[in-house]
């Protein structure tokens, strides 16, 4: 957690998952563009409805600017979030989404590269589960690079100027 909150340390890099269409998607095929990253999962009560909203706020926000963003949804939960189920989960938020499913061991192999803590939690008595999970919303620089990140509940507007600056630097 300290390399993320200070920037030091490795954070991110390269990967590449199966998205809503099944076709392979990730870092490469976004350079040029600026990223914004979330972890979630479909049956997230709060959190994950929540900073989606707000990076599908920013991209409106920023309008014809937006076209140089790339909104992106990995899942938790691979187990239960299906492809088609994520795809229709990110596009209701907007249409530009790219949500990306993998195995388990590869879904954590890279939460685990962005520091991502995620963990699940059964209720007791039950087969049924939830995930806990850090609930930030990382930025990629156009060259696929680590930028930091949003907390919870930053709202469509910050994420929007903070995008804009890095898109008029370009």
């Amino acid at each position: 957690m300290n390399d993320l909150m200070t920037g030091r340390g490795t954070i991110g890099g390269p990967f590449s998952l199966t998205d809503q269409r099944g076709q392979p998607s990730g870092t490469a095929q976004w350079r040029g563009k600026i990223v914004l990253l979330y972890f979630g999962y479909t049956s997230c009560p709060d959190a994950c409805p929540t900073d989606l909203a707000a990076i599908a706020a920013a991209i409106d926000a920023l309008g014809p600017m937006g076209s140089q963003v790339q909104p992106v949804f990995v899942t938790l939960d691979p187990s239960r979030d299906k492809p088609e189920l994520i795809g229709r989960y990110a596009e209701r938020f907007h249409p530009r989404f790219a949500a990306l499913s993998g195995s388990e061991a590869r879904t954590r192999e890279i939460a685990t590269a962005y520091k991502v803590y995620f963990e699940k939690v059964r209720k007791s008595g039950t087969d049924e589960y939830a995930i806990d999970h850090t609930s930030f919303t990382y930025v990629l620089d156009a060259g696929g690079n680590y930028a930091g990140f949003f907390p919870p509940g930053t709202s469509g507007a910050r994420i929007a100027e903070r995008v804009r600056a890095m898109v008029s630097v370009r």
